[in-house]
């Protein structure tokens, strides 16, 4: 009888052919888990007679299904997280050549620039959260790994990642950045894409414009946008804490010196087992120095203020306070021309092919400001690195790649300090204080554009306050034209309690895609993507809905900010108004009613254990205290 092959269902089968590895010792003494692991490895595919070995555990954020062509079957979220599963498949052969086992487990992750002025906004650093509880999770679920490899790219999977790996601190672990995308040759990059709608709302760009430019924006399927965002600071920060091989962050995705960071790791993940070298060894109090130290000199994204101290806490390590970062950024100037601080505004592959963050820490052990000693994945320390990295090949390879292709001197990317300062380049972040922000808030200050700087170098302004309670309003007040030249922006209650400190940069990068943006200025308790730019000033605290004076501003209030980014000085006060300290809070100012209930817990939760200059994490401790347990 000819049967539908549909229906011609199997109800056993021989199983996998050859017999387990097994001892008398192992069935006397190991737990039933790791015999059964065994036979599950046999089940896989895996040689029954190899199944007994160090094995490891790779962990990445990839996302969408890619044909072997690598033309899409799913899409996913993002091209951060869409060719990682290369490198994951490098690592795992790169292992196998050396004899061990490899393990994969995936929890991928949100984009932030498809969520920009969405509700999706609302999960995007709770999911950081989130995932660094799943991804330790999944460590300790395979209690036989010898150690990790962390594959991520992008804004919230990479720190995500980092937690992961920090709170492992008795195994060995590695990140292999997921790299960049490379800018077209001919159009706009991932940053200024993203104004496309306000550009077109006041005439600048025709629809057929608009869409042309959006098309091929990204240039290449994989990797982190091509701006010095959180993707890339979170890259450089990863292989600033030594959890990298050297000159790992930031290479193109999906070419060969990109897959060439996996095989590096895996062979090093190898050798720190066979030394006894852990995650303690590593993350230690100077090797987070070194991270702030790069992000200062590279100009890095304003959330790294946020997920440094986070991963720092993963490691039970102490969390740099709002005064280490002062200190850091008042010693350290900025060396790297890469957008979106200017002033040439260099993608981030010119980064990598001028000598990435190696070259820049070259610069700052010239400088005595770099901890030397400090040990690496690689089994040397950041000296011994660097040693290494200055009269390596690939050092003058890539160099003189980036002068051939692009006809870019190295030194204009990364410069040392006498260069950079003669363009024109200041120091990364300031934060300024004031009865606007008595906690403190966030400015990039390297990215206020140089023209409404006075004379000395200084941003002063004073102007009137147009007061939004949502992003949504605020956009719209944008395109209509009810905010213009001279006004500030003030956007309230968008902070962890009102929106899960949702990120603005649509806001950042409309002003900065119109003529009039440079003259306004914006404040706010919310966050700021990596690439905003402008007198932006953010992470106001407290934060409007936990009773800060933000809360209290209102359209027509005199509002006065200083910026100095010299010095480093910064203020940021309502003035000419003596009943603001009195006034009551905004009536409109609320948890957004689409804010999910989980986020609220997020929120409930960073809040009492040290807020957003904490890291917005989950401080055990701290919760149960407050609980009275």
């Amino acid at each position: 009888m000819n049967l539908d092959p549909l229906y011609d269902v199997a109800t056993t089968a021989a199983g996998p052919a050859g017999s387990l590895p097994l001892t008398a010792e192992m069935l006397l003494n190991r737990p039933s888990g790791d015999l059964f692991g065994l036979s599950q490895n046999a089940a896989m595919g895996w040689e029954s007679d190899q199944v007994v070995g160090q094995e490891f555990l790779i962990l990445s954020t990839l996302g969408g299904l890619r044909g072997e062509d690598g033309r899409p079957i799913a899409l996913g979220y993002h091209t951060g997280h869409w060719e990682v599963g290369l490198q994951v498949r490098e690592c795992a052969e790169a292992l196998r050549r050396l004899g061990r086992i490899p393990f994969a487990g995936f929890v991928s992750d949100p984009c932030d620039g498809r969520t920009q002025g969405t509700p999706g906004m609302f999960d995007s650093l709770p999911y950081r959260n989130d995932a660094a509880i799943v991804l330790r999770r999944l460590i300790r679920s395979l209690p036989t790994r010898r150690g990790v490899i962390g594959v991520a790219t992008c804004d919230k999977g990479l720190p995500a990642m980092l937690m992961a790996l920090a709170g492992s601190p008795d195994l060995p672990c590695a990140i292999v950045p997921g790299g960049v995308s490379l800018p077209p040759t001919h159009g706009e990059d991932a940053a200024k894409i993203q104004s496309l709608g306000a550009r077109f709302a006041h005439g600048m760009l025709t629809l057929k414009e608009a869409a042309e430019l959006g098309c091929r924006a990204c240039a290449t399927p994989g990797g982190g946008c091509q701006f010095f965002g959180t993707a890339a600071t979170a890259q450089a920060v990863a292989e600033a804490l030594g959890l990298t091989v050297p000159h790992g962050a930031l290479a193109p995705s999906g070419q060969p010196i990109w897959l060439d960071v996996a095989t590096r790791t895996a062979t090093a993940m190898a050798a720190l087992v066979e030394a006894g070298t852990t995650t303690r060894d590593i993350l230690t109090d100077r090797a987070f120095e070194n991270a702030m130290l790069i992000h200062a000199a590279c100009g890095g994204s304003t959330n790294l203020l946020i997920h440094i101290p986070a991963i720092a806490h993963a490691a039970g390590r102490r969390r740099p306070t709002l005064e280490d970062w002062i200190r850091v950024n008042r010693a350290v100037p900025r060396l790297v021309d890469v957008l979106p601080n200017g002033p040439t505004d260099h993608p981030t592959v010119r980064m990598y092919l001028a000598g990435g963050v190696p070259e820049v820490m070259l610069h700052l052990r010239r400088m005595g400001q770099l901890n030397l000693d400090c040990l690496t994945v690689s089994g040397k320390t950041v000296g011994e690195n660097l040693d290494e990295w200055e009269g390596s090949e690939r050092r003058a390879r890539l160099r003189q790649v980036l002068l051939e292709k692009d006809g870019v001197d190295p030194d204009d990317v990364i410069s040392a300090p006498d260069r950079a300062r003669a363009k024109g380049m200041t120091s990364t972040v300031c934060f300024p204080q004031g009865n606007l922000a008595p906690e403190g808030s966030v400015v990039k200050a390297t990215a206020i554009d140089p023209s409404v700087r006075d004379a000395d170098g200084v941003y002063r302004k004073r102007g009137p306050a147009k007061v939004f309670t949502t992003e949504t309003a605020a956009i719209a007040a944008i395109k209509d034209g009810s905010v213009g030249p001279g006004d500030i922006l003030v956007l309230i209650g968008r902070g962890p309690l009102g929106t899960g400190m949702e990120e603005t940069y649509q806001l950042t990068a409309a002003l900065k895609g119109l003529p009039f943006g440079k003259q306004v200025a914006l404040i706010t308790d919310a966050r700021f993507s990596g690439v905003s730019t402008g007198a932006c000033i953010g992470h106001v605290g407290p934060e409007a809905l936990a009773g800060g004076p933000l809360g209290k501003v209102r359209d027509g209030d005199t509002i006065e900010i200083v910026v100095d980014g010299h010095r480093l000085d910064a203020s940021v006060n309502v003035v000419d108004c003596p009943e603001f300290e009195s006034r009551e809070r905004h009536p409109d100012v609320a948890p957004d009613p689409g804010l999910p209930e989980d986020t609220r817990l997020w929120a409930a939760l960073v809040t009492v254990s040290g807020g957003l200059w904490g890291g917005c994490v989950y401080d055990t401790g701290m919760i149960v205290d407050r609980l009275g347990r």
